[in-house]
């Protein structure tokens, strides 16, 4: 059962590993780190296939070594003190194994440690913890990694390869854990065996030892309080030592005792004391005010709900149906502090987005079936990992960074795809179940979207490297004829061949075989027999090289064939056209000029200056004996020191950091990612979130537009959306202590 299982979550795992690799090398600057990624994600997927099955190898002699793991007997002497410099890598590493474990056994919660007390009665042992659980988080996070020692993964690699295991496995553990736990029920192993979350400590000092029931029943009376403590994740045990460490914000009694210190008002409803709604009651009433709100509000006029507000309409259903001398239900005074809570945290959520009508339409259809899952659940405030959190953030991180009010079908879709989520959520009653199912739909599809920009991305990429190639090819044809231009400028039709067409043939061939090569050194023979300064040994086989270099460019047939023929055997008689019409000289040097560059119809801004060296002295001279005097050039203006200074930092940094463009007319803002840039011409490449071109700039207008306020580039984002309005929400019940959010009677 075990090995059929962990199956599906480690395939997705190496999915995710191959899809992050290969996402590592598009956006590697450095060659040697691009090839590096790509190499690591070749192994990974040449043998994933032999890595699966080592990894379950590895599972099953946890098994077969279950038990083996005890602590060492008294006559054994105690190992000697060591003392060793700890490699960095190897601390990164238990570091990433400690953070995964802590959170896996956190997820897994009370299932986890039943499952530690019935493999522990199959051999006779005390209660299994940490690594001595054969399908622990730790162990099994330690399991991959042994298994993909074959594949010799760097430690950056190898520390994302926990990172996904993560991602996959952790979600998956508490169904895991229980159908385990299920089976050996079934199977006679402690069926009695239940624990008992502790109960919360109040502010004063607790006794030192709870009264009541006991922990575990079918278990040891040793055994007792560690079930008890273990099963209470957030509150007792390592685990939850590590999540109160790892998430500065305070669990839900923390958070409620900031809100203890800011009111002073009981309970009341209309000035009458009032009796505390049950949870059955509060939750009838939160679905006729989701019922109600449904029918009353459309899609695009939902709004954030104040916790006042959300306090009086939930008064109202919860005294809907009573007679006028009944007494009055209220909430409790955890019930209001959780709908002021999950208010706030809404709140904040709206202020770190982007002012986007349809982010905060999304917004405020959650805050319902969220407020729902909050008050059953309190684990929503204690457990980063809570899938409604998770979902809550998903979608706001969606929404924010994905719609762009661009009436694009791809926009649409997406809008809709969210609208449905909320709907559904909605709809159905909360629970963990559901929640858990709204995340994985949204994630798939944020992954097609994913996938679908970084292969868009890519396509612009490579056409503007192409791009750059080319120019950078007819910048040196350009060049090479000029050079020869120089000595003799030629005229006429000869002028008009090399200047234009045979220029293109000549950057073309350098591009596919590089300026070194033969096929460039025949070209420039042809180009010097033209002008006159190599003999020429065979006339017919000389035209029938510039008949192929013109059609090589896209000239037609008929024509190549004139031009050809004109300049190399003019003596001839001119072969006529399908239609019987013969083109004289000049009409061919005017088709010449009006021919398109190689390029053009890509970037026809980039055709002329190409060109500009290919210019002889003689001509330019013409030009300005011919041309009337102009008044001087107005100087160029000064540079501003900060903007050379800008420019000399954006050549270094690394492609996919994002900026934020203010439109100088109507003041919006927009992110943008630099996807690539050019050190040679110092054009740039940014996409939107997408993948599809956004803004044309060069690297010197972008250090402009920076010094000038107009544009600013983004930090790195170590949090998401959501870590943040946490963290707001916190910061600002810590620094106002005697603020006030709303009325605060209940």
């Amino acid at each position: 059962m075990s090995a059929d299982w962990l199956k599906q979550p480690v395939r997705a795992c190496l999915d995710e590993l191959e899809r992050q690799l290969f996402a590592l090398s598009e956006g590697a600057r450095d060659p040697f780190d691009q090839q590096r990624h790509f190499n690591v994600r070749q192994r990974v997927m040449r043998e994933r296939g032999a890595l699966e099955a080592r990894f379950l190898d590895r599972v099953s002699d946890a098994f077969r070594q279950l038990g083996q793991s005890a602590a060492p007997s008294a006559h054994e002497d105690p190992p000697h003190l060591q003392l060793s410099l700890v490699d960095t890598s190897e601390h990164e590493m238990t570091v990433a194994l400690d953070k995964l474990a802590a959170r896996g056994e956190a997820r897994g919660s009370a299932a986890l440690y039943e499952l530690g007390y019935r493999l522990a009665v199959l051999v006779a042992a005390p209660p299994l913890e940490g690594g001595d659980v054969p399908v622990g988080p730790l162990t099994l996070a330690r399991s991959l990694r042994s298994a993909a020692g074959a594949i010799e993964l760097p430690v950056e690699h190898d520390l994302l390869l926990l990172r996904c295991l993560e991602t996959a496995l952790l979600p998956e553990l508490p169904g895991f854990y229980g159908a385990l736990n299920t089976m050996l029920e079934q199977e006679g192993i402690l069926p009695l065996l239940r624990p008992y979350p502790l109960v919360r400590p109040a502010p004063a000092p607790a006794p030192a030892r709870a009264g009541g029931a006991p922990a575990a029943t079918g278990t040891s009376t040793g055994a007792a309080p560690a079930a008890a403590a273990a099963a209470s994740p957030g509150i007792a045990g390592v685990a939850a030592d590590h999540v109160a460490a790892s998430e500065p914000i305070a669990v839900l009694d923390s958070l409620r005792e900031l809100l203890a210190r800011r009111r002073r008002s009981p309970a009341v409803y209309g000035g009458e004391p009032v009796e505390a709604a049950t949870p059955e009651e509060l939750q009838t009433a939160l679905s006729a005010l989701q019922k109600h709100l449904s029918q009353v509000a459309d899609k695009a006029t939902r709004e954030l709900r104040s916790a006042q507000l959300l306090r009086e309409e939930l008064l109202v259903q919860l005294n809907a149906d009573k007679p006028s001398g009944a007494p009055r239900t209220g909430l409790s005074a955890e019930q209001g502090d959780t709908v002021e809570l999950v208010s706030m945290l809404f709140e904040q959520l709206s202020q770190q987005t982007q002012h986007n009508e349809g982010t905060h339409a999304l917004l405020g259809g959650l805050q319902l079936p969220v407020l729902r899952m909050a008050v059953s659940d309190s684990n929503f405030f204690e457990q980063k990992e809570h899938p409604a959190r998770q979902l809550l953030g998903t979608v706001t991180e969606v929404a924010n960074d994905w719609l762009d009010d661009s009436g694009s079908d791809a926009d649409r879709h997406l809008r809709t795809k969210l609208e449905q989520l909320v709907e559904r959520a909605n709809r159905e009653p909360p629970s963990a179940g559901l929640y858990t199912a709204l995340l994985a739909d949204i994630q798939q599809h944020l992954t097609l979207l994913t996938r679908k920009a970084q292969a868009t991305e890519r396509r612009h990429i490579e056409a503007m490297q192409g791009r750059e190639r080319l120019d950078q090819a007819r910048q040196r044809a350009a060049k090479l004829i000029g050079e020869r231009f120089a000595q003799d400028p030629p005229r006429g039709l000869l002028r008009a061949l090399l200047d234009r067409a045979w220029s293109d043939v000549l950057a073309l061939t350098i591009l596919r075989h590089g300026e070194e090569s033969d096929a460039v050194a025949a070209q420039l023979l042809i180009t010097d027999q033209l002008l006159g300064r190599k003999p020429v040994a065979d006339r017919r086989q000389l035209q029938t090289d510039v008949e192929a270099g013109l059609q090589q460019i896209g000239m037609h047939q008929e024509e190549a064939i004139q031009v050809a023929q004109r300049l190399v055997n003019p003596g001839d008689a001119p072969a006529p056209m399908t239609s019987g019409e013969t083109l004289s000289t000049t009409d061919l040097a005017m088709r010449l000029k009006q021919h398109q560059r190689l390029g053009e119809h890509q970037q026809p801004a980039a055709a002329a200056p190409a060109s500009a060296p290919a210019q002889a002295p003689a001509k330019a001279a013409r030009e300005r004996r011919e041309t009337p005097a102009r008044p001087p050039a107005r100087r160029e203006p000064v540079v501003d020191p900060r903007e050379i200074e800008t420019q000399e930092r954006l050549r270094l940094l690394p492609f996919g950091r994002w900026f934020e463009f203010t439109d100088r007319k109507t003041g919006k803002v927009t992110q943008r990612k630099l996807a690539w840039f050019s050190p040679v011409s110092g054009q740039t490449l940014f996409v939107n979130r997408r993948g599809i071109r956004a803004e044309d700039i060069s690297l010197p207008q972008l250090a402009h537009e920076i010094v000038k306020g107009r544009v600013r580039e983004l930090g790195e984002m170590k949090e998401s959306l959501l870590d943040r309005a946490w963290h707001s929400l916190t910061g600002n019940l810590l620094r106002t202590p005697n603020g006030r959010h709303g009325r605060h009677g209940h």
